[in-house]
């Protein structure tokens, strides 16, 4: 890229040097707060989660329709941004009029910048780090308007090179989301193709000429000939043990709740956590090579395998502990067979409720379940892991250059807004 043919320094470290016929001042001089009440009913309504990080695009802004307390009034061309835990970035150029809640502040230019040079000039990285560095509160961190955001000096340059500067970073920007995007989509693909292998080798097989024959059960159809069927109920036990209230109050323990399992059966958070301060449901005892099942919207594939030797696992009792029999189950092929699409479906169909349809661990423990003889159970498992090794690592590259292509987001908006580069 190239760079102007003269520069001075700023004199603000986190700048550092800006063309030189650059301007700067504070930004309560360029930008005007409004904290006015809407004065009509307004459609569209946001809350810090309705926009992405970074990226200062809406996510599902119809959710701000149930917005509870005072909003403030914005109009097409302000700039919102966040106070509250400014390092999640997040910046949004209103295209209409509406009303957002009061962590987000509304900047109205006063003339000297473009709203689309303002929307970039407060998403770039060094004005996020220096907001950030001035929060106070630990829980909700958050940084002051009067005290520190609007006595920041800003360098600018006239309306019309601002407007060069932000309509090359739209198009970049779009370039680079788009190229994300891309990559994104192809990491789903991988996971559908996981997903798929999964699924036909823990009810298939492996032999496409093995002999099949009819399930009896609807949702499952036909199954190799020599797979036994069974009810889990037969084959496992069903939350084998749990803590009493007797348990002693300084009894540590390693705590899994409904949150801490990922749709990829990842455990992300373990709490520790004393039993005398754990909540109420915290009390079903997990051991080694045990599946823990979400029996809460089980769709979203809360379903964990223990790999961990820790004696002080607990889980919450929003899962169901599956102990197999190990004469019938290889206890990693049995969290295989209840993480499949038949499986999730079935279960589905059987849970009760709306917003959280749930199923009993007595309606779990009816589930048919079915399997080959161990011998195959390990062939199966091993073809698995090589796929998932083979797709994993293809997933881990493309998470990588996902990543560099956001730092060189970053840092080009960065760049462009400081004048570091030129843009013609």
């Amino acid at each position: 890229m190239k760079r102007y043919e003269r520069y001075k320094p700023s004199g603000i470290e986190w700048i550092g040097e800006i063309p030189e016929h650059w301007e700067m001042k504070k930004l309560k001089y360029l930008v005007r707060t409004i904290n006015e009440k809407p004065d009509h009913d307004i459609d569209l309504k946001l809350s810090l989660e309705n926009i992405e990080s970074k990226t200062g695009r809406l996510i599902s802004p119809e959710n701000g329709n149930d917005l509870q307390g005072e909003l403030r009034k914005f109009q097409k061309g302000d700039v919102l941004f966040n106070k509250l835990r400014p390092y999640l970035a997040k910046a949004y150029l209103a295209d209409q009029d509406g009303g957002c809640v009061g962590e987000l502040l509304v900047l109205r230019s006063k003339g000297e910048l473009i709203p689309e040079f303002l929307f970039y000039r407060v998403l770039s990285y060094g004005f996020i780090r220096i907001v950030d560095s001035s929060t106070y509160g630990s829980k909700m961190p958050r940084a002051s308007w009067n005290d520190f955001i609007s006595q920041l000096l800003i360098p600018y340059s006239q309306n019309e090179e601002q407007s060069a500067i932000a309509n090359y970073l739209d198009r970049k920007t779009a370039q680079i989301d788009d190229l994300i995007a891309k990559k994104q989509k192809l990491i789903d693909l991988l996971n559908e193709e996981k997903t798929a292998i999964i699924n036909q080798a823990v009810t298939k097989g492996l032999n496409p000429d093995t002999p099949m024959k009819d399930s009896g059960i609807p949702w499952l159809g036909k199954m190799p000939a020599h797979w036994e069927i069974r009810k889990l109920k037969y084959v496992s036990k069903i939350n084998p043990e749990a803590l009493t209230e007797n348990t002693k109050e300084d009894f540590r323990f390693f705590y899994i709740d409904i949150s801490s399992v990922d749709s990829e059966g990842n455990i992300t958070d373990l709490i520790e956590l004393l039993f005398k301060d754990a909540p109420s449901r915290a009390r079903r005892i997990v051991k080694q090579e045990d599946t823990i099942i979400s029996t809460v919207r089980t769709y979203l594939k809360a379903i964990a395998f223990i790999q961990r030797e820790d004696s002080n696992l607990i889980c919450s009792t929003g899962f169901s502990v599956i102990r197999p029999d190990p004469k019938v189950f290889r206890p990693k092929f049995l969290f295989c067979l209840l993480r499949s699409d038949k499986i999730i479906n079935a279960i589905s169909s059987l849970s009760k409720g709306v917003s959280y349809p749930a199923i009993d661990s007595e309606d779990l423990a009816e589930m048919a379940t079915w399997f080959p003889p161990r011998e195959e159970q390990d062939a199966i498992l091993n073809y698995i892991e090589a796929n998932k090794y083979r797709i994993d690592k293809t997933i881990s590259k493309i998470n990588k250059e996902i990543g560099l292509l956001q730092e060189y987001r970053t840092a080009l908006i960065s760049e462009a807004v400081t004048g570091k580069i030129k843009v013609s």
